[in-house]
């Protein structure tokens, strides 16, 4: 078994500086056990993401190293080491050896989000289609969800519902939207290629009359997701999961209501997400819904699936 205590600590301080609130979702929620690798997991895709993201990475770089990430992966799930490893691709080894099982969660989780990875080292500079965004966000939302459920009480996991992803689903159109001048100027284009060749506009004309429309769509889809992704959580036996889950839907469901506001016309940055006081507004409410009487949050979940 591989040394925990060096990858342990260099994933937590990777996680601290890129995520507060991530960080303390793992020191205080996860499962105890777990915690190491909670933070090897983010960590490690933390370190990955930064890595494609690189403004002067070629396509022909980035590809060649998620070629070398993959091939970490599948030498780490025969058993086997590869030499020369990094101190954040031991992260990954570190991650794989702590559970064999190749259909746990967390497996789930790795692969997804190498999908995720994939994609955008692909898409970055082009325009890709709505049904290709579609897949993107289902592919993080599954790697989201299964990483909640395999860290935070695995030992009584709740049913497999058919609401599973809505919260994480919602969550990445919000967090795309939020990001919107960013990723498009890194050669992320969040517009889907078709909406963009009908309305004659570029993905840069983001204050146009059909990209807010298309906002306001996404908006629209996102509040029905998160409705559905609460009425899922309401069923989750274990307490901290449901609280870690509510407060990563607070995380991204009150932009919506800033977007709204303001007429569906996004903006570079959203520094009011970071407010001390927003934070604690989003722990205030995560907790309230935490503990609502068991009839509530049952009745939650009917009234969602009948609509």
């Amino acid at each position: 078994m591989l040394d925990l205590t060096l990858p342990s600590a260099l994933a937590a301080d990777i996680t601290w500086r890129a995520s507060r609130q991530t960080y303390l979702t793992i020191r205080w929620l996860v499962d105890r056990d777990r915690i190491p690798h909670a933070f090897c997991a983010y960590a490690y895709f933390r370190w990955v993401d930064d890595y494609l993201d690189q403004p002067t990475c070629s396509s022909a770089n980035r590809l060649n190293f998620l070629h070398r990430q993959q091939e970490v992966i599948t030498a780490c799930e025969q058993g086997h080491l590869p030499p020369r490893l990094t101190p954040y691709e031991n992260l990954l080894a570190v991650l794989i050896q702590s559970d064999p099982d190749p259909e746990s969660g967390l497996r789930t989780y790795i692969h997804h989000m190498m999908s995720v990875m994939r994609f955008d080292a692909e898409r970055r500079g082009q325009m890709v289609t709505e049904e290709e965004l579609e897949r993107y966000t289902h592919w993080l939302a599954v790697a989201v969800t299964e990483a909640l459920h395999y860290f935070i009480g695995h030992h009584c996991p709740p049913s497999r519902h058919e609401l599973r992803y809505r919260a994480a689903t919602a969550a990445h159109i919000v967090h795309m939207l939020r990001d919107t001048y960013e990723d498009t100027a890194l050669g992320y284009f969040n517009f889907p290629r078709e909406i963009a060749e009908a309305a004659h506009i570029l993905p840069q004309d983001i204050h146009s009359p059909p990209y807010r429309d298309w906002v306001r769509n996404r908006v629209e889809r996102a509040r029905e997701d998160f409705q559905s992704g609460r009425a899922y959580l309401a069923q989750v036996p274990n307490l901290r999961c449901r609280l870690a889950g509510y407060a990563y839907i607070g995380r991204f469901a009150g932009l919506l209501e800033t977007i709204e506001r303001e007429n569906y016309a996004l903006r570079p940055t959203y520094s009011e997400c970071k407010h001390p006081f927003r934070g604690l507004s989003m722990l205030t409410s995560a907790l309230w819904q935490t503990f609502l009487p068991s009839r509530t949050r049952a009745t939650g979940l009917t009234t969602s699936k009948a609509g």
